[in-house]
């Protein structure tokens, strides 16, 4: 199956048709905007960008306090959503960051998986997605690596702290994923995560 494109506001089925899916990586890549120096094109400066999971209830607020995954809490407390750890400048060829999701052992009280970025230390660096490129979120079959799904988040987002990028999300007993592609202002993970308490 070819990997399907999206664009902002866009919802698609994730495991119908898909028989067997269980186990999806979330994959999201970004670089930092270069910059026209003296001698042409220099690079810019190392952007920290850290990408989040908070698992939802269905009333959009976090199913338990602990249910945030990031890169000082890479496990969720049942063990369902893991991340690859942190990528402190997103250099480099394919995903910067992955999130690993095993839709079968996510706990009822879940409702969604909502995937976030926001930039480390933003204030102090004065830095804002402003100042990155080519970033997009893809969902991945975990088990044979195959890309399904690719949304490129290319709206400006300049003055943007953080990214509520998409959202893993139960239809009845699938999973569909929804592209969200929405800038917001965050200096830190928690205080993102403070507003779905």
């Amino acid at each position: 199956m070819a990997s399907i494109n999206l664009v902002k506001g866009q919802k698609i089925d994730l495991t119908k048709g898909n028989a067997g899916l269980t186990k999806v990586i979330v994959g999201l890549g970004w670089d930092p905007v270069q910059t026209k120096g003296f001698f042409g094109m220099k690079k810019a400066a190392n952007i920290d960008c850290d990408a989040s999971a908070l698992l939802l209830n269905d009333f959009d607020k976090l199913a338990k306090d602990n249910q945030l995954v990031c890169f000082h809490n890479k496990t969720s407390p049942c063990g369902s959503v893991i991340h690859s750890g942190d990528n402190l400048t997103g250099d480099g060829d394919g995903d910067d960051e992955q999130i690993h999701v095993d839709l079968a052992k996510v706990p009822s009280e879940v409702h969604k998986v909502l995937v976030v970025v926001n930039i480390y230390d933003c204030e102090n660096r004065k830095q804002d997605f402003g100042m990155i490129q080519s970033a997009y979120i893809r969902i991945m079959n975990g088990t044979s690596g195959a890309e399904l799904i690719k949304f490129n988040l290319s709206d400006n987002y300049s003055g943007s702290t953080a990214l509520v990028c998409g959202e893993l999300y139960r239809h009845g007993s699938e999973w569909k994923f929804a592209a969200i592609g929405e800038g917001t202002h965050a200096p830190h993970i928690n205080l993102l995560a403070n507003r779905y308490k």
